[in-house]
């Protein structure tokens, strides 16, 4: 195995990380927040929570991944953000909603964030290394 097999595999490891964290927040949103909050600031919130996790995982991940300089961060956050919209539009055809509905979520309505979200999963193994620089 080269070594970029082994980190396009342990990035995929972390992603599949941040893919359950993602599912749980979801979860959270709709049985917690948005009751609680209601549906503007639960999305709010829930948007924020998740984009912290994201940028959490990546930082404690960093160390194992082990990837180093500008141009190999952004190519793993921009391989996790492929893999996030992949997975978003056949979970979301496989559950036969239309492309308008899910379109919704990226247009920052009634308080979504999702923009927000993938954004910061395409930056977060560079925010997570200029983090660790610091700490």
């Amino acid at each position: 195995m080269t070594v970029r097999q082994l980190i396009a595999l342990k990035a995929l490891a972390i992603w599949l990380a941040i893919l359950l964290l993602a599912i749980l927040n979801g979860l959270l949103r709709e049985a917690v927040l948005v009751p609680m909050l209601g549906p503007s600031a639960g999305l709010v919130l829930s948007g924020l929570l998740l984009s912290a996790l994201i940028v959490a995982v990546a930082y404690l991940a960093l160390p194992w991944l082990d990837v180093r300089g500008a141009a190999p961060l952004l190519a793993v956050g921009l391989g996790w953000l492929a893999l996030t919209l992949v997975f978003e539009f056949s979970f979301g055809l496989w559950q036969r909603k239309p492309w308008p509905v899910l379109l919704e979520a990226y247009t920052f309505q009634g308080g979504n964030l999702w923009p927000l979200v993938l954004l910061v999963t395409a930056l977060a193994p560079s925010i997570a290394a200029r983090l660790r620089r610091r700490a």
